[in-house]
């Protein structure tokens, strides 16, 4: 057993460990990490060269980090790989102030060890009948390209660094999920979608208020059709996690977002209804 870089040729390998673990990721979200950063991502393989187990980090603009994508093929899990994976992923993010992961209850206990603090709570939530009858109006409009350098500057104060790339690669993936209320200098909120294996997934979205934030997500969902879909949502809003429940939605997995380090640039964790995801943050 040992571990390396992970290379392009490797995806098929953590897609295949994607459909083990019942995760939803496609070809695309692996890709975009090894675009990101060539260097960021490891694999561990076997005495026969097979790959057993993945890690990914981001870097969002020197404010914090990113760790995803911990995987063990289940056949070699309770050996210490997941472990060993997330201390693959610590050595290449060494020189970095803050790391951030969203955890498992089970992975929790594991990250505490290692120095992480609990941030929030936040619970995926997903559908496969989604009630339309609480859907509401919406004012929300198609996101162009042209607006995605406003949605930039909004979503680095909310999210507390910048993830231009990766909304503009949310985007290209799918125009049709991609919405906002306002404009410009009067953006009021926005969200993102993406396809998956399994879910269509909603998020990240991003509002002044509750309100914005149905309008966005319920113009998302009208275009979703019957297809499953899961929202991962954090706990700082009472009346939001109640209507998401009464459109259909029940908790699939609770998640902890976790530091290691400083957490100076927290971004406003009130304004974010739906997360990206917790490969991505």
């Amino acid at each position: 057993m040992r571990f390396r870089k992970m290379e392009r040729q490797d995806v098929p390998s953590g897609l295949a460990l994607c459909r083990s673990a019942t995760w939803n990721q496609l070809a695309r979200d692996w890709e975009i990490f090894l675009t990101l950063d060539p260097e960021g991502s490891r694999v561990c393989v076997d005495d026969d060269e097979h790959v057993i187990g993945t890690v990914t980090t981001l870097r969002y603009s020197n404010h914090f980090s990113w760790i995803g994508m911990v995987l063990v093929d289940p056949a070699h899990q309770r050996k210490g790989i997941g472990l060993k994976l997330l201390e693959q992923a610590l050595e290449i993010l060494k020189n970095e102030d803050s790391v951030k992961l969203d955890a498992t209850p089970a992975g929790r206990q594991v990250y505490v060890k290692l120095g992480f603090k609990d941030e929030y709570r936040l619970s995926r939530m997903s559908t496969a009948s989604l009630n339309t009858q609480h859907l509401v109006s919406s004012t929300a409009t198609a996101l162009g390209n042209d607006d995605l350098d406003s949605v930039g500057l909004f979503d680095q104060k909310v999210f507390g660094a910048d993830r231009m790339p990766l909304l503009r690669w949310m985007r290209e993936g799918a125009p049709d999920l991609a919405f906002k209320v306002g404009n410009g200098g009067q953006l009021r909120g926005y969200c993102f979608g993406r396809p998956g294996y399994r879910f269509t997934q909603i998020g990240p979205v991003v509002a002044t208020d509750a309100d914005v934030a149905r309008e966005l997500v319920s113009a998302a969902l009208r275009h979703c059709g019957n297809i499953p879909v899961v929202l991962d949502v954090p706990h700082h809003d009472e009346s939001w996690s109640a209507w998401i429940q009464l459109l259909g939605f029940s908790e699939l997995r609770p998640f902890v977002r976790m530091y290691k380090g400083n957490n100076h640039w927290p971004g406003t964790p009130r304004n974010q209804y739906a997360m990206l995801g917790p490969e991505f943050g």
